[in-house]
């Protein structure tokens, strides 16, 4: 059976700045070995929302990480602000160590900022497979609704990234362990720290759950960890197949 070791940045993300965050990242993580670096929401920007100044029209966040990725030999993951074909997305980028690489566009956009009137939303789950592991891809906002997320028996893990600011953390704590205890599966929450241009504050609040709601988040400065163990999750779901009595629905999106 597999294991995974994850490695999240709790970044303090530099305003616009992509040349910046990403030599911090390099910096913060020079020292740190993992088979998946995990990164926040729009982690090369923060969380802007004129999309015209900072969205990638280069693919220049998606040619950083391939790059970083190699330099680890190991995934990396997280979001960014990428226009394609006049629209906008916020799109949740995970990268092999071998450079290929698939993606999700956030589904739920956050109207309360504005965002659903700046950036597309998207229309589809993405589950990716990654060291034995099926891993859901979800952004920030998402977390609030569960029907979206909810585990049809398809996936092991979920990772949530986000700019969740320290004003609502409370929400984001709570909803986290929530949905990796109804889905029964690990579940990696990163969080931003530090303050934004929009001079919102972010409180170190990054979260790894084991499916019994149990914390098990190891931490280090700024680098929050977790080893998960495919073959632990399996004897759990075993024991507890509370899965299987789920309600049958379809989404209609």
């Amino acid at each position: 059976m597999s294991t995974l070791r994850i490695a999240g940045l709790s970044l303090d993300i530099a305003w616009k700045n992509k040349e910046q965050n990403f030599k911090k990242i390099e910096d913060e993580l020079l020292n740190s070995a993992a088979h998946l670096f995990l990164l926040p929401e729009m982690f090369s920007t923060g969380f802007y929302m004129e999309a015209d100044e900072v969205a990638d029209r280069n693919l220049e966040t998606l040619a950083w990480m391939k790059s970083f990725a190699k330099s680890k030999d190991s995934a990396v993951a997280g979001s960014a602000s990428v226009e394609e074909n006049g629209k906008c997305y916020n799109r949740f980028y995970f990268v092999f160590p071998d450079g290929s690489f698939e993606f999700y566009d956030k589904r739920h956009l956050f109207s309360y900022s504005g965002e659903d009137k700046i950036y597309t939303a998207g229309t589809k789950r993405k589950i990716i497979e990654y060291k034995g592991f099926k891993i859901l891809l979800q952004v920030c906002f998402d977390l609030r609704f569960p029907v979206f997320s909810r585990n049809q028996d398809d996936y092991d893990a979920i990772l949530y990234v986000a700019n969740w600011p320290k004003s609502r953390v409370e929400a984001w704590k709570s909803l986290l362990k929530a949905r990796s205890i109804e889905n029964q599966a690990f579940l990696f929450g990163l969080n931003r720290i530090g303050t934004d241009g929009n001079n919102l504050e972010y409180e170190e609040s990054s979260l790894v759950y084991f499916p019994d709601g149990k914390e098990i988040s190891e931490r280090k400065n700024n680098i929050v960890s977790s080893e998960w163990d495919l073959a632990e999750l399996k004897e759990f779901r075993s024991r507890f197949p509370f899965l299987a009595e789920r309600d049958g629905f379809e989404l209609n999106i």
